[in-house]
């Protein structure tokens, strides 16, 4: 099968296409034809071996899966001994560990019926950012009426984290760029806070809820901009320096969280099946819309990074071709 290949951890550089032996499923997985892939940060992360603590769960010296991508979007071409959820030839979304493939392996517990209103390529832009941004909402305890800002507002989880606190009720703010604030708008957001003209910890305005993406500002800032029992949630990190690989806002927040009325805390996206069909039930009634930048043919995997890198796409990426 046609791929795109890792043999080690850096820039863009380190990717290339090659051709693999189609895998196979085991027991409790499924095997996909991959009709469309979503790029993600994490994607990223993977690339590049950073922060390192995650290469002792995926590789040391290299990936020990060389073929990136996470979000699927496809038709089940076989199913394990054990599979029971699913059958071959239904259309499926969600996560399978090498998915910038002709051919992915998932487990069947992450894998769910496509949304009957998206195309593939719409879909497979939904599965780990729409994961991460329900996730963060579900630990922030997002209630209706609540004031919610969202830093980060045009990527990929924050878009998602936008469309989905409008969708449980709540007032939301959205920090981007000037260049994204319509986007933002568009998205839902009650207002926007352009961040290169004003800070949002200095403004008149309390959150109870602040979810942080974009990995940036001190513990100091986001405790200006809560109210005196407001939650904020950081997910991502800032490098992959130092023994911690970069997550120590998210460890100094942990620790200071018990000692004051404020709540800081942080998350690991558990990539379940039910929340991705929960997801699958906001977008069939239109509360959720996938944002899709643009799309980008298997080959030309390296210059979809390079736009993810360099922060110009609004919403997600999505990687197509693998048909051709």
């Amino acid at each position: 099968m046609r791929a795109i290949v890792q043999d080690g951890y850096g820039s863009v550089d380190v990717l290339r296409s090659g051709q693999l032996a189609r895998p196979e499923p085991g027991a409790d997985e499924v095997l996909v034809r991959v009709h469309a892939a979503g790029l993600d940060r994490g994607t990223w992360h993977l690339m590049t071996g950073t922060p390192y603590p995650i290469r002792l769960a995926f590789g040391l010296r290299r990936p020990r899966n060389p073929v990136p991508g996470r979000d699927v979007a496809g038709t089940v071409e076989a199913i394990g001994s054990g599979v029971k959820t699913h059958a071959v030839g239904d259309e499926v979304y969600g996560v399978a560990p090498g998915s910038f493939a002709q051919y992915a392996v998932g487990r069947a517990d992450k894998l769910v019926r496509k949304p009957a209103n998206l195309s593939f390529e719409e879909a497979a832009v939904v599965p780990i950012s729409g994961l991460t941004a329900l996730d963060a909402l579900t630990v922030g305890r997002v209630s209706s009426g609540q004031h919610v800002l969202v830093i980060g507002a045009s990527g990929g989880v924050g878009s998602f984290a936008v469309q989905l606190a409008k969708a449980f009720g709540a007032e939301v703010t959205g920090v981007a760029s000037t260049a994204k604030l319509e986007f933002v708008r568009a998205l839902g957001a009650d207002h926007v806070i352009d961040y290169k003209r004003a800070d949002f910890a200095d403004g008149p305005n309390r959150y109870d809820l602040i979810i942080d993406i974009a990995g940036n500002p001190t513990l100091s800032r986001l405790r200006r901009a809560l109210t005196a029992t407001g939650t904020a949630v950081i997910t991502g990190g800032e490098d992959g320096r130092g023994p911690t690989g970069g997550m120590n806002r998210q460890l100094r927040a942990v620790v200071l969280s018990p000692f004051i009325r404020q709540r800081l805390t942080t998350f690991v996206n558990k990539e379940r099946g039910a929340d991705l069909a929960r997801l699958t039930e906001l977008i069939e009634t239109g509360q959720v819309v996938p944002s899709l930048d643009r799309t980008y043919p298997l080959e030309q995997v390296p210059d979809a990074m390079r736009r993810l890198i360099t922060g110009e796409a609004r919403g997600k990426i999505a990687i197509t071709g693998f048909t051709a």
